[in-house]
């Protein structure tokens, strides 16, 4: 059934059927979240859809509660840390179709280095939403909440909650690696 399911995501659901699969995922402790993890969006309709992939966004990584990477993206070949205060967020809202445009995005991907990060720009917490308490990233310096709730032990089902975003934003982390 969970393979299912994350096939299911991976393809593309309205949000009400993505609400309806995370409402049904048991919750997330904060020590579970260990490690770095690989992201992938779930398609939805979300203005945000697309954006992450096209601007090459790997994933998250979490050292500890109070020390964690919130947006992690590659270029030839490595890892970075970017910082997320410095992402112009209210602009891919206001004008989505040029934020996707592939040469606003090619000319993003050579920015991102210069807005990278060494230290934690983000915290875990158990907080409740949808009904349920889970683990939840906070970010420092944006008006943005993921929680998560738990596909299988390597696999989550992510939400971002962002202020002003009138419905959430999803997304899949894959664990990269044996849990710490």
């Amino acid at each position: 059934m969970t393979a299912e399911l994350i096939t299911e995501l991976e393809r593309g659901v309205t949000q009400s059927r993505a609400l309806e699969i995370f409402d049904s995922l048991a919750a997330v402790a904060v020590g579970e979240m260990s490690g770095r993890w690989t992201g992938s969006e779930v398609p939805t309709g979300n203005p945000l859809d697309g954006l992450l992939g096209a601007y090459g966004w790997h994933g998250k990584r979490f050292a500890s509660a109070e020390k964690v990477d919130p947006l992690i993206f590659g270029r030839d070949g490595s890892l970075f840390a970017v910082n997320p205060a410095l992402l112009p967020v209210g602009l891919a809202l206001a004008f989505p179709r040029l934020a996707r445009n592939p040469v606003v995005a090619a000319v993003a991907r050579r920015v991102l280095p210069l807005l990278r990060t060494r230290r934690p720009r983000a915290r875990l917490r158990v907080m409740e939403y949808r009904g349920a308490p889970t683990a939840t990233m906070i970010y420092d310096a944006q008006p943005i909440n993921d929680h998560f709730r738990r596909l299988d032990g390597d696999t989550l089902l992510g939400v971002m909650d962002l202020r002003g975003l009138a419905e959430p934003f999803f997304f899949l982390l894959r664990r990269e690696g044996p849990a710490a």
